[in-house]
C-alpha cells in the first residue's frame, strides 16, 4: 500500500465483504446496491450538508459502513485495506443510488462527505482549462510535446487564480496592512 487518501466512485455492482471493528470479514460478499437496500436501514443514514448552493444548501443522507473491496485475483481478503463503502441517497430518490469508497480513517462523516463532494472544484478547472486556455488544443504525438502544453496550461490558469484573488479577495475583512496603510495616509 502507498499510504495515499483517496475517494472514488464505484459502481453499484462492486461486490464487498462487511467488516467488524476488529476488519474480519462477515458473511459473503455482497454488491454495494443490495448492502445498500438489505442491510441498512432508513435509521442508518443521515442527513449532510456539504455546503451552500446558488438556491438552497446541498445535502443528502449518507450511510458509512467499514468494508474490504472483493477482488477474484486469489489475494487474501484479510490483507486488503479497509475503506468506507458511502451510501448516498438523495433527496427525490427512492433508494441508495451513489457509492463511493474512501480510505478508512477515523475522521468526521461530515469531513468524508465534503472530500467526496469536493470533485466538482476539479471537474470545474479542468472545463475552464479546456474551454478558456486551450488545454483541448493540443494535436503533438509526443509525450513531451503534450507535458509541456498541459504545464503551460497550468501555469496559466495558476497566474489567472491569483490574479482573480487579487483583485476579488476572499474575504470582506480587510486585512491588518490595509488598516496600516489607510492610517498612513
Amino acid at each position: 500500500m502507498l499510504g495515499l487518501d483517496f475517494a472514488v466512485a464505484i459502481n453499484s455492482t462492486t461486490k464487498v465483504w462487511v467488516v467488524d471493528a476488529f476488519g474480519r470479514r462477515r458473511g459473503d460478499p455482497t454488491s454495494a446496491a443490495e448492502l445498500a437496500s438489505r442491510h441498512l436501514w432508513r435509521d442508518n443514514f443521515r442527513k449532510i450538508t456539504w455546503r451552500e448552493g446558488t438556491g438552497a444548501p446541498l445535502c443528502a443522507r449518507f450511510a458509512f459502513v467499514p468494508v474490504v473491496p472483493m477482488h477474484d485475483d486469489g489475494r487474501e481478503p484479510s490483507r486488503r485495506e479497509r475503506l468506507w463503502l458511502v451510501c448516498e441517497w438523495r433527496y427525490g430518490e427512492l433508494g441508495p443510488a451513489h457509492f463511493y469508497f474512501v480510505t478508512f480513517k477515523r475522521i468526521p462523516y461530515r469531513s468524508l462527505v465534503f472530500i467526496i463532494k469536493e470533485r466538482w472544484r476539479t471537474e470545474r478547472v479542468y472545463q475552464d482549462a479546456k474551454g478558456e486556455l486551450g488545454l483541448d488544443h493540443f494535436e503533438g504525438r509526443r509525450y513531451r510535446g503534450w507535458q509541456h502544453h498541459v504545464s503551460v496550461v497550468i501555469a496559466c490558469y495558476a497566474f489567472l487564480v491569483a490574479e482573480r484573488g487579487r483583485a476579488f479577495p476572499p474575504s470582506a475583512v480587510s486585512s491588518p496592512q490595509d488598516h496600516a496603510l489607510s492610517l498612513a495616509a
